[in-house]
């Protein structure tokens, strides 16, 4: 199979492997040359692929989409870390990717308390006959 991994700016990884591993909101899944075409929407976490080699290697991906086409195994992913040890890739997904995220949960929250509260002074301007 062929995996390619994307991000905004780059093509991080494009190679030939035997397997993927990866998770979703459900639970990690494994990707072999014949398996059936997916797609799955990706979490915070640890990418394992073994290489034509047989060699494993990891990568710390953020929240993205995975795509199996035939023999093509795509990713694409605002965010990815090769690492040389697994325990160090952990770490910098718990650091930094899932802080982001819920940095960026709390500011879509407050963008939509203002939102909410700008429709309910239209709604209460509207309904005294002053728009």
């Amino acid at each position: 199979m062929k995996l390619k991994i994307l991000l905004p700016a780059e093509i991080l990884i494009d190679q030939e492997v035997r397997q993927v591993v990866a998770e979703a909101e459900n639970g990690s899944f494994c990707l072999l040359p014949h398996h059936i075409d997916f797609v799955a929407g990706l979490v915070p976490g640890i990418l394992a692929y073994e290489t034509a080699e047989g060699k494993e290697e990891f990568i710390g991906v953020d929240e993205g989409i995975l795509v199996k086409v035939g023999q093509e195994v795509l990713v694409s992913t605002g965010k990815a870390v090769r690492g040389p040890e697994l325990e160090a890739l952990w770490q910098t997904i718990q650091d930094e990717f899932k802080v982001l995220n819920e940095r960026e949960k709390k500011a879509r929250s407050a963008v939509a308390r203002l939102e909410a509260d700008l429709v309910r002074r239209f709604m209460e301007i509207g309904g005294h006959g002053r728009i």
